[in-house]
């Protein structure tokens, strides 16, 4: 009977001990959660110059300003920062210096509550900052920090990176809001698909040319516009692709799928063609030693709008020549994409490496060692199947 108690107190005892919880844990509430981080040239706020005036300085060199953006505005005690309105569901807190890590804990001598990056969302970075740093530098200690999560996503800015934190809308998240634009690339192929860590990781290891979506901002709002191209021997900021040119990219890659095409008809009117669908194949050829490559662009879409009131889109002979035209105007689009990477920048962020790695790796081996150049001359043709399957509906 008393073995029996034994027993029966000895399972309860071990069934309580596998009911703590975690020794180390810590309160939510105890904390300050940042859902977005932007990096800029360094420059000093308002805040910071009277604090140093006062004193308030330790040793470094202005090089980067780093902005944090942590929600709710509850979570570090109700302090709003400049940057943001009364009631604002964000605080935006900025600091200066020539250590990401250093800044961050400078955080801890002008805020209660230590910040914890598990929720990161967004990192946006100055194309400014990468015309002086490289990337590698400015992402060394977010791939370091165990806190922050690989899946986070990263873009470029065209003005200040702190800019696109900011929103006039009373309850918007800007972090948030960022995140949630992406969704829009099933009606947009202007919208890449989001570089994230890990991916990025790999790109820099790699030392290969890269794309990050371009970011700009005005009176508050923010807006997905083109492209930036990371330079993979040099980590720098090259220079740009347009709105057209970013969505030739997404269809080059096959990462989208949707879009619009437009252009004038014979009678100078715009019209629009919607695509359906979408597919590339890019082939790699070797013609007496010399590589070149094939592109085929194959899609099918809907004439959705014409400005051309006197004329049936229906018609056949009318369907041909509007396909006729929209296949020249798509074939111009990524003509121009071509001369950009390989002219312009001299940098593959296309995809061409990949294809040449598994279709001729013995040539990849001999080239990939500086593929920019060797991608800079060589020749790239482009094919563009285009069909018009669908003209909405109309009246007559």
């Amino acid at each position: 009977m008393y073995s029996r108690r034994f027993l029966l107190i000895l399972c309860c005892l071990m069934l309580l001990a596998t009911q703590t919880s975690c020794w180390s844990s810590k309160e939510i509430e105890d904390l300050a959660l940042y859902a977005g981080l932007a990096l800029d040239t360094g420059e000093l706020t308002p805040t910071e110059q009277a604090l140093e005036e006062q004193g308030a300085t330790y040793p470094k060199r202005n090089k980067i300003t780093v902005t944090i953006q942590m929600v709710p505005a509850n979570s570090v005690g109700g302090i709003e920062s400049s940057d943001t309105s009364s009631g604002s569901p964000y605080l935006n807190v900025t600091g200066t210096g020539d250590s990401v890590l250093e800044i961050f804990r400078q955080y801890s001598i002008r805020r209660e509550r230590p910040i914890i990056g598990h929720h990161l969302k967004v990192i946006v970075v100055s194309s400014e900052l990468l015309k002086q740093q490289k990337m590698n530098q400015l992402m060394d200690f977010v791939l370091r920090d165990n806190d922050i999560r690989p899946s986070t996503m990263v873009f470029l800015s065209q003005g200040r990176a702190r800019e696109t934190l900011v929103s006039k809308e009373k309850n918007e998240i800007p972090a948030f809001h960022i995140r949630d634009m992406i969704r829009n690339q099933k009606r947009t192929s202007k919208l890449m698909d989001p570089v994230i860590l890990s991916k990025m990781d790999a790109l820099m290891y790699s030392k290969r040319s890269y794309a990050l979506q371009n970011l700009v901002t005005a009176n508050g709002e923010v807006e997905f516009s083109g492209a930036g191209i990371i330079k993979g021997d040099t980590g720098h900021w090259v220079g740009m692709l347009n709105q057209e040119d970013t969505e030739c990219l997404s269809w080059l890659t096959n990462e989208g799928k949707t879009g619009v095409i437009k252009t004038y008809d014979w009678n100078n009117q715009p019209m629009t063609y919607e695509m359906k669908a979408m597919k590339s194949k890019i082939t790699a050829v070797t013609d007496g030693g010399n590589l070149a490559f094939d592109v085929k662009i194959t899609t099918e879409g809907r004439l959705s709008e014409t400005w051309n009131a006197e004329e049936y889109p229906s018609a056949t002979k009318h369907a041909q020549k509007a396909e006729k035209l929209f296949k020249e105007k798509l074939e111009q689009m990524m003509q121009a994409l071509i001369q950009k990477l390989q002219s312009d920048y001299k940098a593959d962020v296309a995809g061409f490496s990949d294809r040449l790695s598994i279709q001729k790796p013995a040539l990849w081996r001999k080239s990939e060692d500086h593929w920019d150049d060797v991608f800079s001359r060589t020749p790239i043709h482009i094919n563009v199947d285009l069909k018009i399957t669908d003209f909405g509906s109309f009246t007559n």
